[in-house]
């Protein structure tokens, strides 16, 4: 592990010397160094490897919570399909496509839908981690 640390770190400092940025990337290996620490710790090494065994029931779990969410995301697609969408002048005054289209407006469809299984997914993972999730809300209860 020093090794292909001193390694990159030299690679590093010889391209930083020619002006060459992209390597800049490289400087992101230098974050490995503390993990030479878990090899001198037994204590760290404990909780490392099990960390590490228990990455397969973390998988199975997330298997799991993909296949509910991907439930949710037919239920929304069968509920929401095509509706979330506005009116580019006055959302709040405009609510359908022929009172947008008198007024001269562009009928567009919201950056969260639920057009699709995929959007669907996308607009539920960001309503469990509550990323704008009023907004989400108020848009499907405006439907």
């Amino acid at each position: 592990m020093d090794f292909f640390i001193v390694v990159i770190s030299i690679i590093d400092m010889i391209f930083t010397t020619f002006k060459v940025p992209v390597v800049k990337i490289l400087r992101l290996f230098r974050t490995l160094r503390p993990l030479r620490f878990i090899s001198h710790n037994k204590g760290m090494k404990a909780i490392v490897s099990a960390l590490v065994q228990s990455i397969g029931g973390i998988f199975n779990v997330a298997l799991v919570v993909m296949i509910v969410w991907l439930m949710f995301a037919i239920l929304a697609v069968n509920l929401f399909g095509g509706k979330l969408n506005y009116c580019s002048i006055d959302s709040l005054e405009y609510h359908t496509l022929p009172q947008c289209k008198i007024n001269r407006g562009d009928w567009l469809v919201q950056s969260y839908n639920y057009d699709s299984v995929f959007n669907a997914m996308i607009t539920l993972f960001a309503i469990a981690t509550e990323e704008n999730w009023p907004d989400y809300m108020y848009t499907a209860m405006n439907i």
